[in-house]
């Protein structure tokens, strides 16, 4: 279960730049996680729940953006969604994928409160 190792580092990302600008509470967390980037959803929201406890983060409300996956395929050029990384091209069915959007694992803004 690697998401509780990615949501404690979350924690610590976010309490490291409230402690940098003197902030003693996290009000809000903004997240983008894709569908492709290889962490299941639901354990990291359950992980996440459980990592801020304690932390600066315990009363912040959480925005949690999900991202579809979309990829080009190499060989022809169409963009198509995908549910999996190696998902073929529905045009030619070649491979040669390159993902375009679905890997993201990020935090997209933190609102802070200084008391």
């Amino acid at each position: 279960m690697h998401e509780l190792s990615i949501a404690r580092s979350i924690v610590e990302l976010v309490e490291e730049q409230a402690d940098n600008r003197g902030a003693s509470v996290v009000e809000e967390l903004e997240l983008e996680i894709g569908h492709l980037s290889g962490v299941d959803i639901q354990t990291l929201a359950f992980a996440l729940d459980s990592a801020i406890k304690g932390s600066k983060l315990e009363k912040a409300r959480i925005i949690r953006h999900y991202i579809e996956g979309e990829g080009q395929c190499s060989d022809c050029e169409t963009i198509f969604p995908m549910n999996a990384l190696f998902s073929p091209c529905p045009h030619c069915g070649s491979y040669l994928v390159k993902i375009l959007k679905g890997k993201e694992l990020r935090v997209k803004s933190i609102v802070i409160k200084k008391e």
